[in-house]
């Protein structure tokens, strides 16, 4: 018998075929494209085309066309957005390998191409395949945490979106005529997907399928528990946010970078030496200590944390100054601007970012002194940070040093 993966024989799966692979084709449809939709809002969240600081994918050129500016509502936006994300994304892992292993014996075809359009669509195979196992491991990657990349994860991830999705939409529109014909016919066409000399069969089509949902359903599971707090958290096991929450008490919610990661020398963020610089209008600049801070009208705000690795919180009670009236301090009584913050954090991607002006009008839009109760502790961002309705968590800024209020 050839042994060779270039004959046909040698792939003798009972199961592959034109139905199972339409199928699955189907869900992956779905599912990427909404992967894809989400993924170009999340990036969009960053405001990317403000100011350099939030643009990670500088060279984006033309594929920045949907940029708008990000709403402050609702206010749970990003957290749904970056959850749908990050959740589905996993749960489509056993539906990706289950249609890359259908499709497999295309990959070893010969000859290469027989026509033009045999051509095309073995090039759009070849990026589609490439470019999936491309996206979903770097999302994964992310979302454990695990920076191994040979670059920045944003532009990888996103130039490598574009190029996967580009892929995605002809292969579709090559095969979608196939895949309707297969689904809805009673008996399996012959293609070169259906193998000349098949083994026994020992489970049915309809029952890999079983399978592969099963195996999507334990993913989802096992993630989706990020988005939430308490006993449901616990049931993110293969999420690095997942298990118990980080201490107890107004303080004991996620976080991502703690104090001594981030390089916060406790002298800087004492009572005596912590001083918060505001410069606005004509250079005009305040330094406000948080005594000071405290004496100014104090809001409070019920905001969510929701970061791009798709884990947040539920809302907590924020206690602050608003960024309008720090606006308002240095010449900006009316209608607040743009404003660039700078953190003490010494290293690290977002320890400045950019906020746009209808964020900083928000009236929910806070420099937070104090959460559900009590002052912030060092890793939750003391003496001050920044919290902004539906902005991603890294917009979030902790250990704020430096707010310059201006068109950016």
């Amino acid at each position: 018998m050839e042994r060779s993966p270039f004959a046909p024989s040698f792939w003798r799966s009972p199961l592959r075929g034109p139905w199972l692979t339409s199928v699955l084709g189907v869900v992956l449809l779905g599912g990427i494209t909404l992967l894809f939709v989400t993924g170009l809002l999340s990036y969009a969240a960053y405001n990317p085309d403000l100011a350099p600081v939030n643009d990670k994918t500088p060279d984006k050129g033309i594929l920045g066309f949907y940029l708008f500016s990000w709403p402050t509502d609702p206010h749970w936006l990003y957290r749904l957005n970056q959850g749908v994300h990050v959740t589905l994304g996993i749960t489509l892992i056993p539906v990706l390998l289950a249609k890359l292993w259908s499709v497999v014996p295309k990959l070893f075809t010969l000859p290469p191409a027989r026509s033009l359009a045999h051509a095309l669509e073995r090039i759009s195979l070849l990026l589609l395949v490439g470019g999936a196992l491309f996206e979903f491991v770097t999302g994964v990657l992310n979302v454990q945490l695990d920076y191994v990349f040979p670059g920045s994860f944003y532009p990888l991830h996103f130039y490598g979106a574009w190029v996967f999705f580009s892929a995605f939409v002809a292969h579709a529109v090559l095969k979608m005529p196939l895949a309707w014909r297969s689904l809805r016919q009673l008996r399996e066409e012959k293609t070169e997907l259906v193998s000349p000399d098949p083994a026994r069969q020992t489970v049915s089509r309809r029952g890999a399928l079983w399978f592969v949902g099963s195996g999507s359903l334990l993913l989802f599971v096992t993630t989706v528990g990020q988005n939430f707090d308490g006993v449901l958290r616990r049931t993110a096991l293969l999420a690095p946010h997942g298990g118990a929450e980080p201490g107890s008490g107004p303080g004991g919610f996620q976080i991502n970078k703690t104090a001594a990661y981030a390089g916060i020398d406790p002298g800087e963020t004492s009572e005596e030496a912590w001083r918060l610089v505001v410069v606005g209008r004509a250079g005009r600049t305040v330094r406000l200590g948080r005594a000071e801070l405290l004496r100014l009208p104090l809001h409070s705000s019920a905001l969510p944390i929701a970061c791009v690795e798709g884990w947040s919180t539920s809302d907590q009670w924020w206690r602050g100054v608003r960024l309008r009236d720090l606006a308002a301090l240095v010449g900006y009584e009316d209608d607040p601007p743009d404003v660039f913050v700078e953190s003490l954090q010494r290293h690290g991607a977002f320890r400045r970012a950019a906020l746009r002006a209808n964020q900083v009008a928000d009236p929910r839009s806070l420099l937070a002194l104090s959460v559900n109760g009590e002052d912030l502790t060092p890793d939750h961002g003391h003496p001050a940070r920044i919290i902004v309705p539906a902005a991603p968590g890294v917009l979030n800024t902790k250990w704020v040093a430096r707010l310059t209020f201006g068109d950016l």
